[in-house]
């Protein structure tokens, strides 16, 4: 149907995304990925002061151990990229995996502090990188119609290692001290090879065996039954032969896609989520001493963040499935927009809570926001940019993002020690990440609707932002074109000649009438006459 053909030099058809099926397998391992990933940082910090006691460190010396690992998550972005689009997704999450683990053996047995930010913060933080951006590509490759909801549960796994994480730290520090329990954790962190494992890509494999069955039994069907349909095949196999002799060398893939910054779609969420980036993490990690200055008790202090991650864990996966209803979807990223308005203007308004109470109600509010905010945030980059591009713009958004990792909650903490005011932080947080949903949503409906009203070519009615489903549905209903109008194969006569004795054949067609047929004894002649597969398919429709 004009499309080229794969073998000439050209990229394969997209395959359709099960949305189901093994998918499901995929999900959980991302879900794993995900909770290591995003909780893993934030459970070492019980092993801090064990650290500070040994090394004879302050508190910032150890807490650079956890800004690095989430510096490499985030920083090595691009280079994830790279390896993902050169290798393969398993190949990189496999490797990351083994460095992750080392890194956290490793750290059990180093003497000075340098020596675990080496270990424990480069060398665990890349791996924990290498495997958390392919499982998100390997999700968007899995899922198409159920890849909001598949977004939200794979979130979900942030608060929900958080909660198990740092309880289960603590137990192992008491009963093995922190070298046991470094050596542990690198032990847990090895699953993340068995989740690498799992993500099997969706190939061309199955397409090619099923085309080559469909070949076959299309000879057997042209020709009589006997030598002359293996003659056929064998012909039909040795044409294809020649034609991969014949073929032209494929265009090497890019390792990195700069041109997606030629999609405003995706600078506007570039810079929207660098805004949001800025305050998003400043309001959880100051509450805790925030309460503490209020006069709460540091147990019911510390419970506050529990309060948020418990919210947490059902505000995503709910988000993801309110995200993938028919008509939220197509307007996810004003839904987006609007989680982001609502965690800032939460920040906002709880900026003077001065009790216990009204930290509680302001962990319940953040929670949800918050909670949307996760579940949303990867979802609208896959609807921009499409799963092609996924790699490339997912590892360019997270390199800008670890710049406003590093410039957003330490200017905080330094604005705190010089003003001794978390209400004017609060204040500042919560404007930034208003900032950024109001950015996101009047640039998304002034700049992109714009290109919306323009009228698609109407030959071409496929062109212009189709969601994968309805790419890998064209080409599906595509091959069944072919398959049902029994294209010509390869052992078949000259098309030139089928082409001149096309008309005569219409007129014999009409006189032997639906009775009418190729006898099944001069195949031969009738193929050298021009009775091939299209003619069948025409005489059919008579």
């Amino acid at each position: 149907m004009g499309r080229p053909d794969p073998e000439e030099g050209q990229l394969p058809a997209p395959v359709k995304p099960p949305d189901g099926g093994w998918g499901w397998i995929v999900l959980l391992g991302c879900f794993v990925i995900t909770g290591f990933s995003y909780a893993f940082p934030k459970a070492v910090s019980v092993y801090f002061k064990e650290l500070m006691k040994d090394f004879h460190v302050g508190y910032s010396d150890t807490a650079w151990i956890s800004s690095i690992m989430l510096a490499m998550l985030y920083g090595t972005g691009p280079v994830c990229s790279i390896m993902v689009n050169q290798f393969g997704c398993r190949p990189v999450m496999l490797i990351g995996g083994l460095l992750a683990s080392a890194g956290m053996i490793l750290a059990s047995f180093t003497t000075n502090i340098i020596e675990l930010y080496l270990t424990a913060g480069v060398l665990t933080g890349l791996g924990m990188a290498l495997n958390f951006q392919p499982s998100l590509i390997m999700l968007g490759t899995y899922f198409d119609k159920r890849r909001p909801l598949a977004n939200g549960l794979a979130a979900a796994g942030s608060p929900v290692f958080l909660s198990s994480l740092s309880p289960l730290g603590q137990v192992l520090l008491e009963k093995f001290g922190w070298r046991g329990g470094f050596l542990i954790m690198g032990g847990l962190l090895l699953n993340c090879c068995t989740c690498g494992a799992v993500m099997r890509p969706l190939d061309m494999g199955m397409k090619r065996k099923m085309g080559k069955a469909q070949d076959k039994y299309e000879a057997k069907e042209m020709l009589p039954i006997g030598g002359k349909s293996e003659e056929g095949i064998s012909t039909t196999d040795g044409t294809k032969k020649g034609k991969k002799a014949k073929k032209k060398p494929k265009k090497g893939k890019k390792l990195l896609d700069f041109s997606i910054f030629s999609n405003r779609g995706f600078i506007i969420y570039t810079i929207s989520k660098f805004i949001l980036v800025l305050g998003l993490f400043v309001p959880p990690i100051l509450l805790v001493n925030y309460a503490k200055d209020t006069g709460v008790p540091d147990t019911e202090a510390a419970f506050l963040l529990s309060i948020i991650g418990f919210i947490d864990i059902f505000a995503r996966p709910a988000c993801g499935m309110v995200a993938g209803l028919k008509w939220v979807r197509p307007h996810v990223a004003y839904l987006f927009s609007f989680s982001m308005l609502f965690n800032g203007l939460t920040d906002i308004c709880s900026a003077r809570a001065s009790n216990y109470t009204g930290l509680v109600i302001f962990c319940v509010f953040f929670g949800i926001s918050y909670g949307m905010v996760g579940a949303l945030q990867f979802e609208v980059l896959m609807a921009i940019v499409g799963s092609q591009k996924f790699s490339s713009a997912i590892g360019l958004v997270l390199l800008i993002e670890a710049f406003a990792v590093l410039i957003g909650p330490p200017s905080a903490g330094r604005l705190v020690d010089a003003l001794k005011n978390y209400e004017v932080i609060f204040y500042l947080a919560g404007s930034e990440v208003v900032l950024s949903a109001l950015f996101l949503g009047v640039a998304s409906y002034c700049c992109l609707n714009r290109g919306k009203k323009e009228p698609p070519p109407e030959n071409n009615p496929s062109a212009g932002g189709g969601s994968d489903t309805e790419e890998a549905e064209s080409d599906v209903q595509e091959a069944e074109e072919h398959s049902s109008d029994n294209h010509q194969p390869a052992h078949s006569t000259d098309n030139a000649v089928g082409a001149a004795n096309e008309e005569p054949n219409h007129v014999a067609e009409e006189q032997r009438g639906e009775g009418g047929g190729c006898p099944a004894g001069d195949g031969e002649v009738l193929a050298r006459d021009g009775c091939n597969a299209d003619q069948m398919v025409e005489r059919d429709s008579f």
